[in-house]
């Protein structure tokens, strides 16, 4: 079985080819570009360097979200144009499964964290018994919120992700639990782990074709967030125009 993995949620771009559980190539770039401009090259010389078609791949797996509103859409729809071209079916895989699936066979609770601004952050809890196990399916919390509830479970911990710098000093003043932050070359995603998680998923059945494929951004968009307040603040106008009027 031959799985091209998508990752696009976060600065980093990367695609890898995971066939028949030995990683054959892997393309990683962390680096501020447009990854409208990085995806396709990526795969493009991936493949030419591998001597290999494309169309020689079973299936598609892209990182489903959550993460960058503009990065999940470029990389979705990467994956569903090569899904639609080639005939191929999509994966969808959890952004926060794929980064835990990085830390394969840790002995302790697996906390990935993307920066989601203000404290905030996208995470999800994992560990490694018999298997893979999500222990939480991924979220969005305050920061402070998600330690404290770390504090309750009592396991050690292991955190990974760009969450990690930005939210370092909190994590550190309020950890009460053992934990340490993961080695740099696992604490970030990565295309191979999408592939190696989506080549389990595969087996499973889970299964989309592109037209069914859509990221899980978890929350509203900020554009989102802002038209709303705007749209209440204007309501709240009004009703305080109309007020002043009944009022003369």
């Amino acid at each position: 079985m031959r799985i091209l993995g998508i990752e696009s949620s976060s600065l980093v771009a990367s695609v890898a080819i995971v066939t028949d559980d030995v990683v054959t190539a892997e393309y990683t770039v962390n680096l501020k570009k447009t990854h409208s401009q990085t995806l396709l090259p990526m795969i493009d010389q991936m493949m030419g360097l591998l001597e290999m078609e494309l169309d020689t791949v079973d299936a598609i797996a892209v990182s489903g979200g959550p993460g960058s509103f503009t990065g999940l859409r470029i990389g979705s729809a990467t994956g569903k144009g090569l899904g639609l071209a080639l005939n191929k079916p999509l994966i969808h895989v959890p952004t926060m499964d794929a980064m835990a699936y990085n830390l394969y066979g840790a002995n302790a609770l697996i906390c990935p964290i993307m920066d989601a601004r203000r404290s905030q952050v996208y995470t999800g809890l994992y560990r490694f018994l018999d298997s893979f196990e999500v222990v939480r399916e991924q979220w969005p919390s305050d920061i402070r919120d998600l330690t404290q509830e770390l504090n309750r479970m009592g396991e050690k911990v292991i955190f990974l992700g760009d969450g990690v710098p930005v939210c370092r000093h909190i994590i550190e003043e309020t950890m009460n639990v053992p934990f340490e932050f993961a080695p740099a070359h696992v604490n970030r995603q990565r295309g191979a782990s999408v592939a190696a998680l989506g080549a389990v998923y595969y087996e499973q059945g889970r299964l989309q074709t592109a037209a069914e494929h859509k990221p899980d951004y978890l929350r509203k968009s900020q554009a989102e967030r802002e038209r709303e307040v705007a749209e209440r603040q204007g309501e709240m106008d009004k009703l305080a125009a109309g007020i002043v009027v009944v009022e003369r």
